[in-house]
């Protein structure tokens, strides 16, 4: 049993053993958000690259539509998703798009697609989803 006046040794302790784990060290030193290109924000918008076809991993097969975005607010390239059924023939190079995170799970990237983990949501401000059903065009920036 501690003695009476230990409280500020165990205190001390407690933090010395507290830094000595992975996630505490890295949750305090804001890791995950430095990390981020999109800096801790939910979406942010980038102009397209270019447009990519990404093979799926085994043991499915096929081409994933992708888009390099290179991100308006620090320059960082990222690869992003496009949604959907003929969603990629909406999209050109030089458009606007509006990305956000594609799934909350720790990793976060897509079932097959290694390293993406964003997808497209807006072309030149008018939403992907609206376009794909017919009910809106896309504007020309």
């Amino acid at each position: 049993m501690p003695g009476q006046f230990a409280a500020g040794k165990l205190k001390k302790d407690r933090q010395k053993t507290r830094w000595k784990s992975t996630d505490y060290k890295r949750k305090k030193l804001n890791l995950r958000k430095k990390h981020d290109p999109l800096g801790g924000a939910p979406q942010a918008k980038g102009i397209v690259v270019q447009k990519v076809a990404l093979e799926a991993k085994q043991p499915n097969s096929g081409l994933r539509k992708c888009v390099r975005v290179q991100l308006i607010k620090n320059g960082k390239k990222i690869t992003a998703f496009a949604v959907g059924d003929k969603a990629i023939n909406f999209i050109e190079e030089h458009d606007e798009v509006m990305v956000e995170k594609l799934r909350s799970s720790k990793r976060g990237t897509l079932g097959d697609l290694p390293s993406v983990r964003w997808k497209v949501i807006k072309v030149n401000g008018v939403p992907l989803q609206e376009m794909r059903k017919g009910k809106k065009e896309k504007s020309i920036r």
